[in-house]
């Protein structure tokens, strides 16, 4: 089944595909015509869109069921996604999801970790399964009206994780969704919602890839946290996406009293990336960190960033943007640390570094910080440097080649980032570099 274009007999249409209650179709309705109303962002990167042209709905309906079994999968997906190391990976996780176009087609978790009756599964299966606790948060942080995307993606949401981690709950593993776009024009507009209740923590891994068409495809994702009383998120991504790929997605986390929540968020590829993930600390003493990487080769333009929005009192904020520019790329920083007036003695630092590979290249930085009261403060830090010619003499007389030199330093400007990665994650972050550069 295919849904072309965007209008509101083809929002009805996802949703009666769905069956959905009729409050998530009405939801659905109110959002396609605030998504109407919404014109482009004036900010940011030209975005070339033909919405009348891209597939808002694709599924096999051989393989629209749910399976927990790789063996129930359609082979020719189940080879493509192994070859891109999706099976493997599974082998050091708690629990997977993956979605592939516009349904999710496998999920599977520990028994360990259901006995900790933790909830792990798709959106569409949590709102007929728990409809009370997905209508509590469902659009409360990311409102339908925030801005054009997420409207768009509130009326034609598909896809997407649901986690519900009790009180008093640890996982040991983390818990992982794999996202992959494989037609041309398509998008994809998955929905998550993530609830980390009083003292407990999660670790949750997002990879997303696409292979390259000559018309364009859309990503639009909608990703909602809350992170209870003294308890602690991870949310940990690399999104290789193909350079015809328009990645704009809204992601935002609301952080209790004493909770964590750390984003650690990877940009590889995509024609146009406009992502800022954002902690709003509303209890005292909550914590927000952000360790983004961006890479922008020819043709591509990644905007990212990070928001941090102090609420509560002594809350503390931490931005860690590294960018790399080759080939004619643009990377820019562009993010927000505000402190209100409510988040006495709160503390933000902001650091940003680029490394510019190439004479064509660019890379921007572009800050909104904003202190408003006395006991407070915001540090800012910006860099911006080109390999030396120096230091690739240098490793070059000690009978390394050039191509080689230039990876080892640019892996070691990365480091900061690559060690808050799982392993594996960290390794093909590796190949992901060198196949960029």
């Amino acid at each position: 089944m295919e849904i072309v274009g965007i209008s509101e007999e083809n929002v009805l249409q996802i949703s009666k595909k769905k069956n959905e209650d009729d409050w998530i179709r009405d939801y659905r309705l109110e959002s396609f015509k605030i998504f109407n109303k919404f014109l482009m962002p004036k900010f940011g990167p030209n975005i070339d869109l033909d919405f009348s042209k891209i597939i808002y709905y694709k599924s096999n309906e051989a393989d629209e069921k749910i399976q927990s079994d790789w063996n129930n999968v359609l082979k020719p997906i189940v080879n493509e996604l192994d070859d891109l190391g999706v099976l493997e990976s599974e082998k050091h996780l708690g629990g997977m999801g993956v979605q592939y176009e516009s349904e999710v087609i496998y999920h599977k978790m520990l028994e360990e970790i259901e006995n900790k009756k933790v909830i792990f599964t798709s959106i569409e299966q949590a709102m007929k399964t728990y409809p009370d606790l997905v209508k509590k948060y469902f659009g409360k942080i990311v409102k339908n009206n925030d801005n054009k995307f997420a409207a768009l993606n509130s009326s034609v949401f598909s896809g997407g994780s649901f986690i519900y981690i009790p009180p008093n709950t640890k996982l040991d593993r983390p818990l992982q969704s794999y996202f992959r776009i494989n037609s041309k024009n398509m998008g994809q507009f998955e929905r998550t919602l993530i609830i980390v209740d009083d003292n407990s923590e999660l670790h949750y891994v997002e990879g997303c890839t696409a292979p390259t068409y000559s018309e364009s495809s859309l990503h639009a994702a909608v990703v909602e946290i809350y992170v209870g009383k003294n308890s602690k998120c991870r949310y940990s991504t690399v999104q290789n996406w193909a350079p015809n790929v328009y990645n704009l997605v809204t992601k935002r986390a609301l952080v209790d009293t004493n909770g964590t929540m750390e984003w650690i968020d990877g940009n590889i590829g995509s024609l146009v990336t406009m992502k800022y993930p954002c902690c709003i600390l509303s209890g005292d003493n909550s914590k927000g960190t952000c360790i983004t990487i961006s890479v922008a080769s020819k043709g591509q333009i990644q905007d990212t960033g990070a928001k941090m929005i102090h609420l509560g009192k002594n809350t503390t904020s931490n931005i860690i943007s590294k960018s790399i520019a080759s080939n004619g790329g643009n990377a820019t920083y562009r993010g927000t640390a505000k402190i209100e007036e409510s988040a006495d003695n709160s503390i933000a630092n902001v650091k940003c570094d680029t490394l510019i590979l190439d004479g064509e290249s660019k890379s921007d930085t572009i800050p909104t910080n904003g202190c408003f009261n006395l006991n407070s403060s915001i540090e800012h830090e910006a860099t911006v440097s080109k390999i030396s010619e120096d230091n690739l003499f240098y490793m070059m007389s000690r009978g390394i080649s050039r191509e080689r030199a230039m990876e080892l330093i640019v892996l070691g400007f990365l480091e900061e980032f690559r060690e808050e990665l799982p392993m594996e994650y960290a390794v093909e972050l590796n190949q992901l570099i060198k196949r960029n550069l």
